[in-house]
């Protein structure tokens, strides 16, 4: 479990990733050893798993975005996975239950990339993709309280 202290270096990580330890230690009223040794702590219990940066993919010129559910076609369940792993342009992907097995996240630069891309996979399975006009909410903790 975390307490309030821990949550609240959690939420400002997540703000910033880069944050100093002095910045931390400022934000929570903890001296900085004391903030790194929380820090320490959460990252062996695998709380923290990692410090990040956030990178807009349209500043490498990935202008569109797609939600792509995939359904393998009998048989193809393996060989979809490696293709979807294989394809750099998947940026995300989830094994789920239901009728579609993968649920993707893909960036392309050009309707035609997409079209291209999608036809590796199709051959052994069948898709529904959406474009992402906008996302309202970014990726985000749930809450971390009771």
């Amino acid at each position: 479990m975390t307490d309030a202290i821990d949550q609240l270096l959690i939420n400002a990580l997540m703000e910033d990733s880069r944050r100093s330890l002095k910045a931390l230690a400022q934000i929570s009223g903890l001296s900085a050893p004391s903030v790194s040794e929380r820090l320490r702590r959460l990252e062996e219990r695998g709380v923290l798993r990692g410090y990040t940066v956030d990178v807009d993919p349209r500043s490498f010129g990935y202008q569109l975005q797609a939600i792509v559910r995939i359904r393998p076609l009998p048989g193809q369940l393996q060989e979809v996975e490696r293709q979807i792993i294989a394809i750099p342009e998947f940026t995300e992907c989830d094994k789920v239950t239901g009728e579609d097995c993968f649920i993707a996240r893909l960036h392309v630069r050009s309707m035609e990339q997409l079209d291209t891309l999608l036809d590796r996979i199709n051959v052994l399975a069948e898709t529904n993709t959406a474009i992402i006009k906008k996302s309202p909410v970014k990726r985000r903790l749930p809450p971390m309280g009771e």
